[in-house]
């Protein structure tokens, strides 16, 4: 296959970006995305020209740290990680636009890296739980419904790559955080931090500049993990009767 990239290059946080073109051939339909794009800074290396810049770490659509929107989509045209994007996907001849998450709350770092702290800080906020010193309880010890640990496993797969950010028209932040939120809300372990876990992480979320949500249902379809949109409501109610209790 022989592609016409498009790519998003930015020296640094402070420079000015553009977009750079670059022919890249014998790409096998085989290669994941991330490969195809080692092929180009092969080449951009051997002829004397500074790699591109891109995040990426397991490759196995575990981490999150892959962060491309390809041809305007987070991730590219499958539901899926960018790492796990095969280039069969692709045709050869294709024109392919390559660009890094676009969010207020991500700046760029350099060409396709973002920073993505804006994340851990919300997690930092109350993404965690009360844990007891010393030796750890048993298995059993503390009964969880199936329906509840459903629930729970449904959110906790969340990698925080922040695909749903990248597709909202508004750049929200509330699929993630509502994930981390109902992860832990919706079991026993996170009981103690309840209210405070919810108003605390929203409120970090809204000091992150991130926009507000309009339910427009961007971020679910482009959620690699599936997390599901109802699960901003949830959070909403959480949010409600925390605050209602507050105010008591």
């Amino acid at each position: 296959m022989k592609l016409t990239l498009r790519v998003w290059r930015q020296k640094n946080a402070d420079a000015e970006g553009a977009m750079a073109t670059y022919e890249v051939d014998g790409i096998s339909p085989d290669m994941s995305f991330l490969e195809m794009l080692d092929t180009l800074n092969e080449d951009l290396i051997v002829r004397g020209e500074d790699p591109v810049a891109f995040d990426h770490d397991c490759r196995e659509g575990i981490c999150g740290a892959c962060s491309l929107v390809i041809n305007g989509d987070a991730h590219g045209p499958e539901r899926t990680t960018t790492c796990q994007l095969h280039m069969r996907s692709f045709r050869d001849g294709d024109t392919v636009d390559v660009e890094p998450w676009r969010a207020a709350a991500f700046p760029v770092v350099r060409d396709l890296v973002v920073d993505r702290t804006a994340f851990d800080r919300i997690i930092q906020a109350g993404g965690y739980i009360s844990a007891p010193t010393g030796s750890a309880p048993e298995a059993h010890a503390t009964p969880v419904p199936k329906p509840d640990a459903d629930a729970a496993f449904e959110h906790a797969e969340c990698i925080g790559c922040g695909a749903c950010v990248a597709a909202c028209p508004n750049g929200s932040a509330m699929l993630f955080t509502s994930a981390k939120v109902n992860h832990l809300n919706v079991l026993p372990q996170g009981a103690p931090e309840r209210e405070t876990r919810v108003l605390d992480m929203v409120a970090a979320m809204d000091d992150e500049g991130f926009g507000g949500c309009t339910l427009t249902g961007e971020c679910a379809t482009a959620c690699p993990k599936g997390i599901p949109l109802p699960s901003i409501a949830a959070m909403n109610k959480e949010w409600l009767r925390a605050t209602r209790k507050v105010k008591r």
